[in-house]
């Protein structure tokens, strides 16, 4: 029998960030006088001024601590500090980046953690693994545990850049590759497909790809995004790995990541939501629904919008198994020849 945990909250409101300790009372009685951590880093510092002294202003005893790097020994140092003293509370504001660390720290130090994302750019805010740097330019997912909370401030989130809402639609499109590469892995090897999860995950997908003409900075859109994305999160919960999130999609991301980092930068969920194109193809399906939520979307999918050239596209498809060589995908069993990728390449660049 599987065991899991879930959020204690998730609170989606305009002004949630200025009335955390009442909003969470019930839950976490005098949590205003819990010696806390508010991690954030400085451009969203400077950026949110404001609200960050109000959130602390909540708390009897809370500092602010700024990152500079997003990698495992950063992470470590931070949890090595809140252990040494005695916090209690972790309080991540800020992104994928802020909040993989600070989950990761709390998780360490047996803090209690509070995710308050400014962005829904990602699963992030919600997931059960943190994504950290090692050496080099790997990257690597580490487990955690999930939020005890989980706070979206509608109002923050509204003074995101579209891109990175963008970011957050691609990634929860990518659940739909995700998902047949981890039932092809249950088909192939002696992995488990757990059907709570992988119906979780699916129903984050649905949740979208039946939303595709709503406003997507009014209030409602921005419930439903960070519902789906929460509940992706759950989803890797509940099978205790990142499988009904991440398939070839991620791994193709992952090298763009691990090898291409000097030529391009495309937010993670934009990579993802490029790679279920092929990813979709490779699985022997018509991609033709899931490039039409890219578009629906107007997600800048498109390889050369992103600086992404044929050449970086095919390099990033042949070399994507290698960065989870454990992890079963349709490519294991793809032809990945220059001249297919070739070929999927112009026709993303014609149809996207």
């Amino acid at each position: 029998m599987n065991r899991f945990r879930l959020p204690e909250h998730l609170i989606v409101e305009a002004g949630i960030f200025n009335d955390i300790p009442r909003a969470m009372e019930d839950v976490f009685p005098g949590l205003h006088g819990k010696k806390a951590i508010l991690v954030t880093e400085e451009n969203l510092k400077n950026l949110f001024e404001k609200i960050i002294s109000e959130i602390m202003r909540d708390f009897d005893r809370c500092e602010l601590y700024l990152i500079t790097a997003a990698d495992y020994d950063s992470a470590a140092a931070l949890a090595k500090y809140i252990t040494m003293q005695d916090i209690k509370v972790v309080i991540g504001f800020g992104g994928g980046t802020v909040l993989d660390l600070a989950k990761f720290a709390a998780f360490v130090s047996k803090a209690k953690y509070i995710s308050l994302p400014t962005t829904l750019s990602n699963d992030s805010l919600a997931s059960p693994v943190a994504v950290l740097g090692t050496e080099g330019k790997a990257r690597k997912s580490f487990k955690c545990t999930i939020p005890d909370a989980i706070l979206v401030d509608t109002d923050v989130i509204k003074s995101a850049p579209m891109r990175q809402l963008l970011s957050g639609i691609g990634d929860t499109i990518s659940k739909d590759t995700a998902l047949f590469d981890w039932k092809l892995a249950g088909l192939k090897t002696d992995e488990k497909t757990d059907d709570f999860a992988y119906m979780m995950s699916r129903m984050a997908y649905d949740s979208l790809k039946h939303s595709r003409n709503a406003e997507l900075k009014s209030d409602e859109f921005l419930t439903r995004l960070t519902r789906a994305l929460v509940m992706g999160g759950l989803a890797m919960e509940i099978a205790g790995s990142s499988r009904p999130s991440s398939g070839s999609e991620h791994l193709f991301c992952h090298a763009i990541e691990e090898y291409y980092s000097e030529e391009v930068n495309v937010p993670h969920g934009i990579a993802v939501a490029m790679g279920s194109v092929g990813a979709c193809i490779f699985q022997g399906r018509n991609p033709e629904e899931i490039m039409s939520l890219i578009k629906g979307y107007a997600i800048p999918a498109k390889p050369s919008d992103n600086k992404v050239t044929k050449e970086i596209f095919t390099g990033a498809w042949q070399k994507a198994a290698s960065t989870r060589a454990d992890r079963y995908t349709i490519l294991n069993e793809t032809d990945l020849s220059g001249s297919v990728l070739e070929e999927i390449y112009d026709r993303m660049e014609k149809e996207l």
